[in-house]
């Protein structure tokens, strides 16, 4: 078992830096401090791991292949690097991962508040005791607060509302129809978990991308590796930082992997509608942007196969050749805008989530509440992200990406650090 704190009444010390957050950004910044022999501490607020352990349905895997799972110090050795780990492989991965260097966590604290004291020492109030720190990484991520729509609170009192992050499995849910509102990774992977048992559902289709999860004999993440596209800083992709805000492609690693093809599930009775706009008399609004927005998820998905196909010719790469995409399905001319939503028995809310750095009490943060930061270093001396999506590269939020974010921080702490031990000397 790893150094857990847990059962100490409270706490209290001085350490050279504070981890926020035991998820694999955590443990990734503890593995490299302490390979260093530089003292830290991780607090937790529920258990290492927590996230994969209690914030995903129960069909939940990865829609990454496995060989993409590379922590500092840890990799994945399975005997299925090409497939997909379903949820409880991921939490025996991250329980593997926490045995092979046992960190020093404290589980069951959570932060109230970081500042700074007169000596620029960081003070962490936390739920058993003050702490205080010459260095601060928050590594909680950045989906902290489950986002509900204002007409949330116009739904019918019959029809029960969880989001996402509440979904376990079909089972957990009252019988009857299903309206689910949003197509993300989350919405649409839950709308198939539903479909595949026979349950009705009616899908709210929005404008977030699809990609295919094969193309010309290989997974896509795989020739997206090859192009070094996971290599690609935010500062040089096409859209900037506004990369940040875009949903993620949907796709799946269910079953082997596969393409989520809302189309297909129109043709097996799933009713699709455009972007959900509004409740008004117990009627669901919906916009007449569901063909825009399928036509413009396919689009994503082709044009990625043509950076492919020109990476293919290129570089002389013999690959076989494969007929492109031809849509399944068309929305009729006469879709339905609205739904009467005495037939939902459910809706489940896939619309994301706000990040919530409430905590941290330094002027950092833009408008949104997004800290202002450079791959993860911010204008705070010692105070540092990591974990964010999008941080630096696409995988930084991810399996892939965070060890290069991480170690990239320790150069950093480990300057910092050097600095002050010269200052005490």
């Amino acid at each position: 078992m790893h150094a857990s704190l847990s059962t100490n009444p409270s706490l209290e010390g001085h350490y050279g830096v504070l981890i926020v957050g035991g998820g694999q950004a955590g443990l990734s910044m503890s593995y490299l401090l302490k390979e260093k022999g530089i003292s830290h501490l991780i607090l937790e607020k529920n258990v290492l791991g927590h996230a994969w352990r209690n914030e995903r349905w129960d069909s939940f895997c990865l829609v990454t292949p496995n060989w993409q799972c590379n922590l500092p110090g840890y990799r994945y050795t399975g005997a299925d690097p090409y497939g997909f780990m379903v949820k409880d492989e991921i939490v025996e991965f991250m329980d593997g991962y926490i045995a092979s260097f046992n960190p020093p966590a404290a589980e069951g604290v959570a932060v109230l508040k970081v500042c700074r004291d007169d000596d620029g020492r960081f003070v962490v109030e936390t739920s058993r005791g003050t702490l205080t720190a010459d260095q601060v990484v928050s590594a909680v991520g950045g989906y902290h607060l489950p986002i509900m729509p204002h007409a949330a609170s116009r739904m019918p009192a019959h029809v029960t509302q969880i989001h996402s992050a509440d979904y376990l499995n079909p089972q957990s849910l009252p019988e009857g129809e299903v309206l689910v509102v949003g197509t993300g990774q989350s919405g649409c992977q839950i709308a198939e978990d539903l479909h595949l048992v026979g349950r009705k559902v009616h899908l709210c289709v929005g404008d977030a991308p699809r990609v295919a999860r094969c193309y010309r004999g290989k997974d896509v993440v795989e020739w997206l590796d090859h192009m070094k596209y996971y290599d690609l800083p935010v500062d040089r992709h096409p859209l900037g930082t506004g990369v940040r805000e875009k949903t993620n492609h949907y796709v799946t690693g269910r079953d082997g992997g596969r393409d989520i093809d809302l189309r297909k599930f129109a043709l097996e009775g799933m009713q699709l509608y455009g972007r959900f706009n509004d409740i008004q008399d117990g009627v669901a609004q919906f916009g007449d942007d569901l063909k825009a927005n399928l036509d413009g998820a396919d689009a994503t998905s082709e044009k990625i196969k043509d950076s492919i196909d020109r990476y293919i010719a290129e570089n002389g790469i013999d690959a076989p050749a494969e007929a492109r995409y031809v849509p399944l399905w068309e929305p009729p001319a006469d879709i339905a805008a609205s739904l009467d939503l005495s037939r939902i028995a459910v809706v489940i809310w896939c619309i994301g989530f706000r990040t919530d750095f409430s905590w941290i009490r330094e002027d950092i943060f833009d408008d949104r509440g997004y800290p202002g930061h450079e791959r993860g270093v911010t204008a705070v001396p010692g105070l540092y992200f990591l974990g964010l999506p999008w941080q630096y590269t696409w995988g930084s939020g991810r399996f892939s990406g965070v060890a290069r974010d991480a170690q990239h921080l320790l150069e950093h702490i480990e300057a910092r650090h050097a600095a002050l031990m010269r200052q005490a000397a």
